[in-house]
């Protein structure tokens, strides 16, 4: 905003006596935007012109003198420092809007291709080796719904309780954090953050869902998912969704399964009304994937594998929801031509048929469970007083994304994934070689849980058995002992086994130790743990030594049970570049403000707050004259 101030100024006549005062500003923009080349060369430039022509006063020279000479040092500081990370995983990050275009699949880097395997289904390739780091994906929801009952999380002690939830801090469209909401005149539930969301929101599902907001907090997130879903097939090709639609109601409203879902939901029609089949299911007529109804609408519903309870509960809301869509139509018509605001929710395509439209909504409903996609968000937690910020993942909303849900799962991913409002980020979380399949985490990770209980979360909801490198190598391992549930040799790292002696496992290995030992220094450890969240919440700053070096031991913890690549790292380098800022322990805050960059930027990509924030603790210390460190206690 500050450079296209600077050159509005410059277009519209700014005065020449004040051009060197303007363009100084400019070079110090251009500095904390990173853009040294730039920002060298307006040093340059003025340097020049102070040269040439000095008509400004002796004083106020001597004023931009001295700022231009501190500006030039402060360019030479920044680019004799070492490269976050290399050139190569740099240029990964240029392109950030996947401008170069997938011919198969939109919102897809060119790197990637749809394929299908027997087993598996549909599933995203590897076209060539990919980077840590490389964007992937980068997929705006074709519908989310806002979560109702998320509470912020504070820990502030306030006498007045609020009651302040998710729904009046974020835009009910786009999801965009705001303070000023602008409240829906109808129900003052939807809430948005400008004019603008609130009447494209009207227009496209809102003033059919308006009247029916207690309802539909009711029957729950999944039931407005669905509606909403059906709302929007109003504004792509009607005819084409009725005639599939139709020909699931003449077949007992039974659904097809996978084996016959590209006979049944192709429905491109040649002149001749004959059937051009497409290869995959979701794709058109030409062979691309796109986010559009069509790829929804071929996401599996899994009808078979649902419990019978599941599919009677999903019947009697869209039954219940379809009663009161009729009841708002009867009320709409009505009130006559007087009323034009609740006429708008009179739509002909969704009322001429609600059964129709009823089996399109159980459809979405059975399709969720599998496809439904938690958009999260990093909400901070603290007080005011704390020398860390605290974070928490929270589910801010559920939406539809059908790209992502080409992605299959495993244990461990090759993939990161996070969100930018309605947009879901997936970048490459290590090398990727040719031929590769990317993946994606469904939730049970290898790092968070045991096999057993990945297991049973992945059968239970997404109605697979997981045989990912990762569960068959923990199979194997499984009759050693839990993987985080017992002592390990101190010496060779093999699991100690025994009762109150306990010996290596590995028979080369002599070292032997009492269990009372081991269970005395595990809960020192606990004592310690626990004092270091003590003085990470306390506002204390003289204890940020002590807090420092817990959190160095906690380290190498968190490296040893999540890999030094981790985003879990990255939290917790993070949590150690805001103590040793606060402590002004220059060196070694920028060293690990490097380390804490070049992973987050891997898993969370450049607009990540936690990025932006060690960027600017990173531009405030080297703004600092030279300060002696103090020694790490």
């Amino acid at each position: 905003m500050c450079l296209e101030d600077i050159i509005r100024a410059q277009t519209h006549g700014y005065p020449e006596r004040l051009q060197p005062k303007m363009n100084l500003r400019k070079a110090e923009c251009l500095v904390t935007l990173g853009k040294l080349q730039e920002a060298s060369q307006t040093v340059s430039d003025l340097e020049s012109d102070f040269a040439a022509k000095q008509t400004l006063a002796a004083s106020s020279f001597q004023i931009l003198q001295k700022n231009l000479h501190r500006l030039k040092k402060k360019v030479q500081e920044k680019e004799s420092l070492p490269e976050t990370f290399p050139p190569t995983l740099a240029k990964a990050f240029e392109d950030m809007d996947l401008k170069e275009e997938n011919e198969q699949i939109s919102s897809v880097s060119p790197s990637v291709s749809l394929c299908t395997d027997p087993l598996k289904g549909r599933c995203l390739i590897a076209t060539k080796d990919i980077l840590p780091g490389e964007l992937l994906v980068k997929e705006d929801a074709f519908v989310s719904v806002l979560n109702p009952g998320e509470m912020p999380h504070h820990s502030l002690e306030n006498k007045w309780d609020t009651k302040i939830a998710i729904g009046d801090l974020y835009c009910h469209r786009c999801l965009k954090h705001t303070l000023a909401t602008v409240p829906c005149d109808g129900c003052s539930y939807a809430k948005y953050c400008s004019q603008e969301c609130m009447q494209q929101a009207w227009e496209f599902y809102h003033s059919v869902e308006c009247p029916l907001g207690a309802l539909l907090l009711t029957l729950g997130v999944f039931c407005h998912v669905a509606l909403r879903l059906t709302l929007l097939t109003r504004f792509e090709d009607v005819g084409k969704v009725t005639s599939k639609l139709r020909d699931e109601i003449s077949n007992n409203i039974s659904f097809p399964k996978s084996k016959n879902l590209v006979k049944m939901l192709n429905y491109d029609q040649e002149e001749n009304d004959e059937v051009v089949k497409t290869p995959i299911p979701g794709c058109d007529i030409s062979g691309k994937y796109e986010n559009n109804y069509n790829a929804v609408f071929n996401l599996l519903p899994h009808t078979e594998n649902h419990s019978p309870e599941h599919k009677f509960l999903c019947a009697l809301s869209v039954s219940a929801l379809c009663k009161e869509l009729e009841a708002a139509s009867s009320r709409a018509l009505a009130t006559g031509p007087n009323s034009s605001k609740l006429k708008a929710t009179v739509t002909p395509e969704l009322c001429a048929d609600l059964n129709i439209w009823g089996v399109a909504m159980l459809r979405h409903m059975l399709q969720l469970q599998c496809n439904a996609q938690a958009i999260t968000t990093l909400q901070h937690t603290g007080s005011k007083e704390s020398i860390i910020a605290n974070s928490r993942q929270v589910r801010l909303a559920t939406g539809i994304f059908p790209v992502v849900s080409l992605l299959n799962h495993s244990c461990s991913p090759n993939t990161s994934m996070s969100f930018t409002s309605t947009v879901a980020t997936i970048r490459a979380a290590q090398r990727i070689r040719k031929g590769q399949e990317i993946l994606h985490c469904y939730g049970p990770h290898q790092n968070r849980m045991g096999v057993a209980e990945r297991q049973q979360k992945l059968r239970s909801q997404y109605f697979f058995d997981c045989s990912c490198p990762a569960c068959h190598t923990e199979e194997l391992r499984t009759a050693a002992g839990p993987r985080w549930e017992a002592f390990c040799c101190n010496s060779c790292r093999t699991i100690m086994q025994g009762d109150d002696v306990l010996s290596c496992g590995n028979r080369s290995c002599t070292e032997s130790v009492s269990r009372d030992h081991l269970v005395s220094r595990l809960q020192d450890l606990q004592q310690q743990v626990g004092m270091a969240q003590k003085l990470l919440r306390s506002g204390k700053l003289g204890d940020w030594q002590k807090s420092a070096a817990h959190l160095q031991k906690s380290l190498r913890v968190v490296e040893a049970r999540h890999g030094p690549s981790s985003v879990e790292m990255g939290h917790e380098l993070f949590k150690l570049a805001q103590v040793l800022f606060n402590g002004f322990a220059v060196p070694e805050a920028l060293n690990t403000i490097q380390k804490a960059e070049k992973i987050l930027l891997v898993h969370c990509g450049p607009w990540s707050d936690e990025i932006q924030e060690l960027q600017k603790m990173r531009s405030f210390l080297l703004d600092l004259p030279p300060i002696p460190a103090g020694p790490l206690g």
